[in-house]
Order: structure tokens, then C-alpha cells, then sequence
């Protein structure tokens, strides 16, 4: 049985997809509408981390696991300067999907709800439905674009407005979401090694930098569209590529830096990152059908023939029909669909993976990737 919301009167719901399907349900979080592409994530745990992911902007996020939030939300502590348990210093998806809501959470670290925390972030929600019809729905068709409204308390939806507005969605896809995540200004980290890395933000998790800090490599995190000119004034040791949101191809400033980079620097790439170096140097790109999103995606090395557990969360992967025109190799697949997870280019200390080596939350079995960047550096 779904619980009721700690409110006198339940905010009634509805999920509704361009094809017409609708859920209705109950609503949390903050109310009002919103609009996305619907994906869903089939991680069990982690959704403070995942909601915090720039990587999810512009998406509204299904989760598969049928109850959520029974940990709460944990507190704001920081770690290097960046806060510990979240991504981004924001909620970044566009709403959140879920089948059962938990509104008494369990964990000596909670400090608010789940539900609590969307509303005071103003994120809708919406439980209550049959999130396994949604997800084989997606399956089946591939991701969609969809719309979330969450009524005031004792408000009922107007179905046939909604659907109407459902049907004429904008794609996110097509618009340049990397701005909307990117920073502004330079910002710099000081870390007590001698390396520096220029870290190109295009989204990046938060997780990504504790991981280089914590190796003693200090970042100089600048904007997406910074050209390679304005990089190398820093006279970096390496360039770090970050993840992101959307398709790599609206980063056109960012392919432009990163096809000159790749001939100066140690380059390493994650998830969108991948992407973008995949196009800095001739290769090209697809959107993927629904996408890899959860916590155990096999990707095989090439080389070794040894099969890593894997966090990822992209829409996108990298043609492989491209590497007979540009200087990269496959170095990782995936063992699933056989998509492209990892590269490397030929001659040069570059590479490049489609996952999340720093995991939050796991598995963290390739962590070692961000050792193999530091020893680029180090010989570099």
C-alpha cells in the first residue's frame, strides 16, 4: 500500500508522455509542472547522489527500485570544500518518478526527508504509480519526452490541457543544456601535490574532483567554451574532461579546444567526455535507445579480457564504425549491448571512458583510472 503524505489533503499527480500515456498519482516534493526527456535508472541506491548529477539536467528520472527515500537526505558536509554526499551544490533533474515514497526515513546521518528536500529545492515528484509499465514502456520504445504537474492540496489536473501540452514538448536534447551546468568564472583547488590539472566543466560530479584532490593533483575547473589558448595559459599538467548533460555535439566551442588539446597535454575523459573527445578528432557519436543508466554495467577490457562492475548514466555513446579515420582504439566494451565503453588514442597519453570510475555510490573498482591519468602526468 502506497502511504499518504504527512499533509492534511494529498497532492494529486500525473505523469504524462508525448504519446499520449499518462500516470496519475500522487504528488511531493513542490507542486507545479515541469517537462523532460523520461529516463529511468535501474540503481537500488543513491539517489541523493543521483539527483544531484548535472549529467540528469533537463531529464525527469524514474527509479526502478520500488521504495525511495528510506534514508532520508544526508547532512551538508564538506569534503576538500565540496559537499560530501551530493554532486552539485543543486538538485538537477527535472522531476523524479518513483513507485513508493518513504516518508519516515531510517539512517543516524538523515536530516530531512525525501519529500522534504525536493519541495524545499521547488522539484516536483510524483509516486504512486506503476513505475515497471513505465520502464518497460521505455524499454520498448525508447526514452520519451514527458511532463510532471503536481497539484496544490485539494487542486484537481486538467488531464486534457496537459495532454495536449504533452504532445508539443520541446526536446532538451536540442538545446544547449552544458550551459545551464557549467560554471561561470574560473575556480581553483589547491591540493598539496605538485600537478595541475585544467578541469573542463561540462557538468562535472563533485566526486570526480575529491577523487583527483585526494591524489594530490590541484584543479583549475573553467567553463565549457574556454578555447584551448585560455587553457594552456594555465600551463596545466594534464586536461581533465568532465560528464555532462545532452548531446555531445551542441558542445561545438568544447571539440574545438579539445581537438588542439589532445597534441599538447595528458588528456582523460568521463562519460560526456568521452563524447566530446570521440568528436575532437573525427569520429562521430549516436543517442543510444534508452540509454545506460544504474550501478552494474559490465564493461570488458579489450586488452586484458577482465570484466568490471560499472556506475553510468548516458544517453549517448560513441559510433563504432569511427576508428578507422581518427587516432583512438577501443579499449572497453560493454558486454551488454556491445557499445563503445572506453578509448584510447593510439600514440598520445589520452583516454577516455564512458562510466564513472568514481562511482558515488559504487562500485569504486575502477578507481584506479585516475591513478593511470596521474602517471601520464607524471612521465609526461
Amino acid at each position: 500500500m502506497v502511504p499518504e503524505l504527512n499533509t492534511s489533503k494529498s497532492k494529486k499527480a500525473v505523469l504524462l508522455l508525448e504519446d499520449g500515456t499518462f500516470f496519475v498519482g500522487k504528488g511531493f516534493g513542490a507542486a507545479g509542472k515541469t517537462s523532460g526527456e523520461v529516463v529511468f535508472s535501474t540503481s537500488m541506491v543513491g539517489y541523493p547522489e543521483a539527483l544531484t548529477d548535472p549529467s540528469y539536467k533537463g531529464q525527469i528520472l524514474s527509479l526502478t527500485y520500488p521504495l525511495v527515500g528510506n534514508y532520508g537526505v544526508p547532512p551538508y558536509d564538506l569534503n576538500y570544500g565540496l559537499p560530501l554526499y551530493f554532486e552539485s551544490d543543486r538538485i538537477q533533474v527535472q522531476a523524479l518518478v518513483i513507485h513508493e515514497l518513504c516518508l519516515e526515513p531510517y539512517h543516524w546521518a538523515s536530516t530531512r526527508t525525501l519529500d522534504r528536500w525536493l519541495s524545499d529545492e521547488g522539484i516536483p515528484g510524483i509516486y504512486g504509480i506503476d513505475t515497471r509499465r513505465l520502464t518497460k514502456k521505455l524499454r520498448t520504445h525508447g526514452v520519451m519526452l514527458g511532463m510532471v504537474k503536481v497539484c496544490e492540496a485539494g487542486e484537481e489536473p486538467n488531464l486534457e490541457r496537459l495532454l495536449t501540452e504533452a504532445k508539443r514538448i520541446q526536446d532538451p536534447n536540442l538545446t544547449d543544456l552544458v550551459k545551464e551546468v557549467t560554471v561561470k568564472e574560473p575556480v581553483h583547488y589547491k591540493a598539496d601535490g605538485s600537478k595541475t590539472v585544467v578541469l573542463i566543466d561540462c557538468g562535472v560530479k563533485f566526486s570526480i574532483m575529491r577523487n583527483l584532490l585526494k591524489r594530490g593533483i590541484s584543479l583549475v575547473r573553467v567553463p565549457y567554451d574556454f578555447s584551448a589558448k585560455e587553457i594552456m595559459e594555465y600551463h596545466p599538467d594534464g586536461v581533465f574532461l568532465s560528464n555532462g548533460p545532452g548531446d555531445p555535439k551542441k558542445c561545438v566551442k568544447t571539440i574545438e579546444s579539445v581537438s588542439e588539446l589532445v597534441d599538447k597535454v595528458p588528456l582523460m575523459g568521463i562519460c560526456l567526455g568521452a563524447q566530446i573527445l570521440t568528436l575532437a578528432v573525427g569520429g562521430d557519436t549516436y543517442k543510444l535507445k534508452y540509454g545506460h543508466r544504474s550501478q552494474n554495467q559490465p564493461a570488458l577490457d579489450l586488452n586484458t579480457n577482465r570484466c568490471y562492475i560499472t556506475t553510468q548514466n548516458h544517453g549517448y555513446a560513441i559510433d563504432t564504425e569511427c576508428f578507422c579515420r581518427t587516432p583512438l582504439e577501443p579499449w572497453f566494451i560493454n558486454v551488454n549491448d556491445k557499445t563503445i565503453e572506453g578509448v584510447k588514442h593510439k600514440t598520445k597519453p589520452v583516454f577516455a571512458v564512458q562510466w564513472h570510475p568514481e562511482a558515488s555510490p559504487g562500485p569504486y573498482d575502477t578507481e584506479f583510472l585516475f591513478d593511470t591519468f596521474k602517471k601520464m602526468m607524471e612521465v609526461a
